[in-house]
């Protein structure tokens, strides 16, 4: 491909991220009321035993104000705070204190009532985080459970149906819904393929899928520019029903999935999934449209954790996009520290999953034991602020990654993305996919 034609790839791979990422990405509402919570720290990073002070502000119509009575709460992110109370603003400003001895994040948390409604902000400070280490433990087996898992899996025919989707093709692409056989006679993955009409050999990006029951629209603008793109669902449905059904399917059927049949390595929801992402990368190598070597797998939250693992259990891929990954370090709640959505041995889900064969079964699906074997560059992006990936959960498996990585961070964010972060997304995929 010539070089322009990649020049409106990059534009097209932005605009596509920002479609895709906006599907496992939290939104800020706007609000008059605005509460600031700052460390004194310009990169929020704290040396161990290192006094942080975090400085509050809060705006009203963007103007502080001068006086006010606020709570605030500091300690260990998810966990019970260690001080807490209430404190009033003095000439617009309150200050807290805290500190750590240990790796890990220090939140601070404020609240404010005004006119009967309640604010909240918060700020987390940082404290060698590159030293976390995971409390999650590593299988003797491990490897021979998911090798022979592939092995296994193999065995099943891909029996790969298409079904063209007229109405969402474009004059440069024809988009499909993919129907392909899982792990499993009778199980099968859904997804939306999208590929270039003009004859020829392309890269392809593999998108995996935040948390959640929804249909998908596929990545179009990327194949109208010269690349295939298969974006997945998880759950063995097609993807493209009307909302209401998978409205209807989250609050019942497949309420509380990434819970289900957790006593059983063989049997855990997420065994599907696995082999379901490396069953799509078979996929896209049996295209003949596809170049045999330029792939690419990202995602964010739940896509994240599922970029790391799959990359981890397929040699085929080339390189991987991480944003605040999932399903790490799952076991840190009970060790005193915050782990990993789904939050499953947390205070509130402790009492009826922190069961001794539920915690043997998270270690084999932990992605802190795949990202030791990673070997393939990955990009990654993620701030300090998250509430449903604890930085703490995934900087545990940050750490263990030996591979070439870039991380880009942006401490203020949380579950969610700037448009900054997109961009450098994209470029760095560029760099990877394109030569």
């Amino acid at each position: 491909m010539k070089r322009f034609t990649f020049i409106r790839f990059a534009f097209a791979v932005c605009g596509a991220l920002f479609l895709t990422l906006s599907v496992f990405a939290q939104s800020r509402p706007p609000h008059p009321i605005q509460v600031l919570v700052s460390p004194d720290k310009p990169d929020w990073n704290y040396a161990l035993g290192e006094e942080a002070t975090f400085t509050i502000r809060i705006l009203k119509h963007q103007v502080p104000l001068e006086e006010a009575d606020i709570s605030f709460s500091v300690g260990l992110e998810k966990m019970t705070p260690n001080n807490q109370g209430t404190i009033r603003l003095k000439q617009g400003i309150a200050k807290v204190k805290g500190r750590l001895t240990e790796p890990g994040f220090l939140q601070c948390q404020v609240r404010i009532n005004v006119d009967g409604i309640s604010y909240r902000g918060l700020a987390t400070a940082a404290y060698a985080p590159e030293a976390i280490q995971p409390k999650q433990t590593l299988p003797d087996d491990f490897w021979d459970f998911w090798n022979n898992a592939k092995a296994e899996a193999a065995k099943i025919p891909m029996d790969a149906k298409l079904t063209l989707l007229p109405e969402r093709c474009t004059e440069k692409a024809d988009v499909y819904q993919v129907n392909i056989q899982n792990h499993e006679t009778g199980s099968r993955i859904y997804g939306i393929l999208a590929k270039p009409k003009a004859s020829g050999k392309y890269p392809a990006v593999l998108q995996v899928p935040g948390a959640g029951i929804r249909p998908y629209g596929g990545v179009v603008d990327l194949a109208e520019r010269g690349i295939i793109t298969l974006q997945i669902g998880i759950h063995g449905i097609p993807v493209i029903y009307e909302t209401a059904l998978y409205d209807d399917l989250r609050a019942a059927a497949l309420k509380n999935y990434q819970f289900f049949n957790l006593d059983d390595r063989d049997k855990y929801y997420y065994k599907r999934v696995y082999l379901g992402c490396v069953r799509a990368v078979d996929y896209i190598f049996s295209l003949p449209e596809f170049d045999g070597s330029n792939l690419a797998v990202w995602g964010g939250s739940q896509g994240g954790a599922l970029s790391i693992v799959t990359a981890a259990l397929d040699s085929r891929v080339k390189c991987l996009v991480s944003l605040y990954p999932a399903l790490c370090d799952l076991t840190g709640y009970l060790h005193g520290r915050a782990g990993g959505w789904p939050h499953m041995f947390n205070e509130a889900n402790a009492p009826f999953m922190a069961k001794d064969e539920k915690i043997k079964v998270s270690a084999y699906y932990d992605v802190v034991n795949f990202a030791r074997s990673v070997n393939v560059p990955g990009f990654y992006t993620w701030g300090y602020n998250d509430e449903t990936c604890p930085p703490t959960s995934y900087y545990a498996a940050y750490n263990q990654i030996a591979a070439p990585k870039e991380l880009y961070l942006i401490q203020e964010t949380g579950h969610w993305t700037f448009p900054e972060q997109q961009a450098m997304i994209q470029e760095w995929l560029l760099k990877q996919l394109v030569k």
